[in-house]
């Protein structure tokens, strides 16, 4: 008989209480239903499938079929797509099969900059998509921190680029699509937009759909979307075959074909009424933190939020205090975010002179504007002097008491 692994099931314990009892601030993270888990830990695991539905290397594949042809066609009903890919392990592999798919290795490509709001798969010179393909960086503007669709449209008629990547991963305003759009055909390039970040929202009516305005559109299935942990792909149905080549047999192997039945089911929740109302919830929450934080005396980059995050400068607060230390002490007082670097940004990007928060997990346990402002407060606290471990100790049971009002796995 196989002896438990109490060892590894004890650890799990552990990160589960460390989720119900501290705040997550990451802007990445959220908490998945029960059901998504149940889809994640299924017997699914258990088979091999190579290819895609009716097209598969390896045989006992007619059940595996139906799960990711559900997936399939849920995902393009909720972005409106002709056509999806749910086999992306992440939202890297999904941008990555996507340039695969229609760029050419020093094929020219405009891109965020890492260091005002973008990916590293946005071409950042560390990343395979800035050694594979020559990017061009565009950015936000001094003025409003803001994309500055001028410059973005003069560097377009300059480099006449294949493509154009928008979306972002530290950017706290709506991304109009249809800007970048007119943009992209003034000099006859794809559009491929990111919506990593904000794919729930986009799903809630939060956030205009990129979808109608783009060639192709890649997202994770984690972050704002709730679901479990991976990528996605949906396109114009002219690009669908080269998509596909792209990530299979491009890119990888066998699908993981439990991830993509949770996916399936993050999917159908986020067609349900309630969805949207959480949704706009996320918004609420993140500018009313992005408010009580500026009322404490931090700077939120351009000037507040529309979206489920915000970029705080930490220098207006304290002109020394770091993101890394900043970070390090809230997560010994149990807030959990992480730096970031903001536009312009004097310090690297292992120690920063930002944070990035976002609102979707505590949202999803049901917390409200006035834990905002109660979090506001406990964040200042713990900053206003990093090194009392009396004030983080203080601070830890307050937000333990917060989050026993607010479980997300009770």
């Amino acid at each position: 008989m196989v002896q438990s692994d109490t060892e590894l099931f004890a650890i799990i314990a552990d990160e589960k209480e460390r989720q119900n009892t501290t705040l997550q601030l990451i802007a990445s993270e959220n908490f998945a239903s029960r059901e998504v888990l149940a889809a994640t830990g299924s017997v699914l695991t258990n088979k091999y499938s190579e290819g895609y539905p009716g097209k598969r290397y390896y045989g006992g594949n007619s059940v595996i079929d139906r799960a990711e042809d559900l997936a399939r066609r849920r995902a393009c009903e909720l972005f409106g797509a002709e056509h999806a890919n749910v086999q992306p392990h992440s939202g890297a592999n999904a941008n990555l099969a996507a340039y695969l798919a229609v760029l050419e290795p020093g094929d020219t490509v405009l891109g965020m900059r890492l260091d005002q709001g973008g990916h590293l798969t946005h071409g950042s010179p560390v990343n395979a998509s800035g050694r594979l393909f020559n990017f061009v960086s565009y950015g936000v503007s001094e003025s409003d921190e803001r994309i500055d669709f001028e410059a973005l449209a003069d560097l377009a008629e300059k480099h006449r680029p294949k493509m154009i990547v928008a979306g972002a991963t530290a950017y706290s305003r709506v991304i109009e699509p249809e800007p970048l759009r007119k943009i992209a055909d003034s000099v006859g390039a794809l559009l491929l937009f990111d919506a990593a970040h904000i794919a729930g929202l986009v799903a809630g009516g939060a956030h205009p759909n990129p979808v109608p305005f783009s060639d192709i559109v890649t997202f994770t299935t984690h972050k704002t979307l709730r679901g479990p942990r991976g990528g996605c792909i949906v396109c114009r149905q002219g690009l669908a075959q080269a998509i596909d080549k792209a990530v299979f047999p491009g890119l990888q192997g066998g699908p993981l074909e439990h991830v993509i039945a949770a996916k399936a089911v993050a999917f159908h929740e986020a067609m349900q009424p309630e969805f949207k109302q959480y949704s706009a919830q996320i918004v609420s929450n993140a500018r009313a933190l992005a408010g009580a934080l500026a009322a404490q005396g931090f700077r939120i980059v351009s000037g507040g939020t529309d979206n489920h995050l915000m970029l705080v400068d930490l220098r207006s607060f304290d002109p020394d205090l770091t993101g890394r230390s900043a970070q390090e002490a809230l997560d010994k007082a149990g807030i959990t975010l992480n730096r970031n670097q903001i536009p312009g940004d004097p310090r690297s990007p292992f120690v920063t002179s930002g944070l990035r928060i976002g609102t979707a997990a505590t949202t999803t346990t049901g917390m409200r504007e006035p834990e905002m402002i109660e979090i506001a407060e406990l964040v200042r606290r713990v900053l206003a002097d990093p090194g009392d471990e009396l004030v983080r100790a203080a601070v830890r049971e307050e937000v333990a008491a917060l989050c026993s009002k607010f479980v997300p796995y009770p």
